[in-house]
């Protein structure tokens, strides 16, 4: 884990650099149980992958894998201004890597992340979105869009899902959605009940692929 100070605010989150050379920016957003150990690996996997991944932790340490929790969680920590402060920062921070190249960046975004992750600005030019939508009219990046999402979803349902996908393809921006068969939220979390290890495989595999074209 890593801090920085931003005029009177406090940063702290998890960086993942290229063991070797340089690489594109990702910006990694956690789900609403907090900055896990899950989440720390998806930077790692993308370090793995020539990606400088950079994680900001939304609830300054605190994390849960209660339901119950997570809300509470959300509703203590999750303020419009704040987290948009925080967001816009982290962007600064990775685009400032010294490893980094390319002019803009990437996010990846699970659940609350993915729905934070549809509402960044320029210079996000691909967003990834797990079992994450947001209104359409959020949408303000000039993005591409991939988004992963499960059959069998009371958050997300795949009507929800489907009408979203329709949403931003009307506003001229190119997107990709996968609806994976027999899955449930949080599929890709391998530490949940719902955990999918085929559509988190396969799943993982087109976001890199998404990205590489995207980014590189």
């Amino acid at each position: 884990m890593i801090e920085f100070q931003v005029d009177d605010r406090t940063i702290s989150g998890y960086l993942a650099v290229p063991e070797h050379g340089s690489g594109p920016g990702v910006l990694v957003l956690h789900a609403w149980w907090g900055l896990t150990d899950v989440f720390k690996q998806v930077c790692d996997r993308l370090a793995r992958e020539g990606f400088i991944a950079f994680a900001p932790d939304f609830y300054h340490g605190k994390s849960t894998t209660s339901i119950e929790e997570a809300e509470q969680l959300v509703s203590e920590q999750i303020n419009g201004e704040e987290i948009s402060q925080v967001l816009t920062t982290s962007i600064d921070y990775l685009l400032n890597q010294p490893a980094r190249r390319g002019k803009a960046s990437g996010a990846v975004g699970f659940s609350l992340g993915g729905n934070l992750a549809l509402g960044l600005n320029d210079p996000v030019a691909a967003i990834v979105t797990f079992y994450g939508t947001t209104a359409p009219e959020e949408i303000v990046a000039h993005a591409d869009i991939l988004g992963h999402f499960a059959e069998d979803d009371d958050f997300e349902p795949s009507e929800q899902v489907h009408q979203f996908e329709e949403d931003i393809r009307s506003s001229g921006r190119q997107v990709s959605f996968f609806l994976y068969p027999g899955t449930r939220h949080w599929f890709f979390e391998e530490k949940r009940p719902e955990y999918d290890a085929e559509a988190a495989q396969l799943s993982w595999k087109r976001t890199i692929e998404f990205l590489h074209q995207r980014l590189d």
